[in-house]
């Protein structure tokens, strides 16, 4: 089995391939005060819970935007499962020529989503990643990085409202059942996801009149289904896309 670990700002993911085959997955959360030895433990439940076996693990290939815990994940795939882990970076195989200014500044997990969602639509993309920070990430037709846009995530422009509007409170980031709400909680849930929803589809029109032809848009993330519901702009949602794309670059990296 291969090992695929995405690690957000906020949340981590983990997958299990075998046979080209997503098996488990898990999503917990990101943390800078666990040690090599909490992770283990903690990936070593999932594993029992999941009727895993540890030395199943062949393989394994990180992509963090998060550098402290980077290493300490590092550690842990040595010693817990005796694998070196791939670790995601601009230098690595893609398969995807990156047309920045600076390549090693394009994250870990965008290069992923770029490799994993040009091997699914073979043709110019949009990726839109509602993480932390909600990304877009631009293809051509050829495979080729173009760059994007990162834009606060909705949830830290939920919490930048609640932190400096001593009345409002928390509210839960739903589908609201009509723009205009009809009383605060209604009110807040709307302007949040209908007003995120606005600068979305923004960014991708934008985008679409600056490249001049036609995209296929996908989202992923955690809050992507809910905006491939609301947006038709947006032409699939995939919860895996990271996953997918970690794996396929395991296998070409791995001599």
């Amino acid at each position: 089995m291969i090992l695929v670990i995405d690690v957000g700002n906020t949340n981590m993911v983990l997958g299990l391939y075998h046979d080209n085959m997503l098996e488990h997955r898990w999503r917990v959360r990101t943390s800078r005060q666990r040690t090599a030895d909490e992770y283990g433990l903690l990936i070593a439940q999932l594993f029992a819970e999941a009727g895993v076996c540890k030395d199943c693990i062949e393989g394994a290939i990180i992509a963090c935007v998060v550098p402290p815990v980077l290493q300490i994940l590092t550690n842990m795939t040595r010693r817990r499962f005796d694998v070196t882990p791939f670790v995601v970076n601009h230098k690595m195989k893609t398969g995807v020529k990156i047309l920045l200014n600076n390549p090693r500044e394009v994250g870990a997990d965008r290069i992923v989503n770029a490799v994993a969602a040009f091997k699914h639509t073979q043709k110019a993309t949009i990726v839109v990643d509602f993480g932390t920070a909600t990304t877009f990430d631009v293809l051509d037709s050829e495979g080729s990085y173009l760059g994007g846009v990162i834009s606060p995530g909705v949830g830290i422009s939920a919490e930048a409202l609640f932190l400096k509007a001593s009345k409002l409170h928390r509210v839960e980031i739903t589908k609201p059942e009509r723009v205009i709400g009809r009383d605060t909680e209604s009110s807040m849930r709307s302007g949040l996801v209908f007003g995120y929803l606005g600068l979305v589809e923004g960014v991708i029109s934008r985008i679409l009149d600056e490249f001049g032809a036609p995209m296929h848009v996908i989202a992923t993330g955690g809050l992507g289904g809910l905006f491939h519901q609301l947006s038709e702009l947006i032409h699939e949602y995939d919860a895996d896309l990271t996953l997918k794309g970690l794996h396929i670059l395991y296998k070409k990296n791995n001599p």
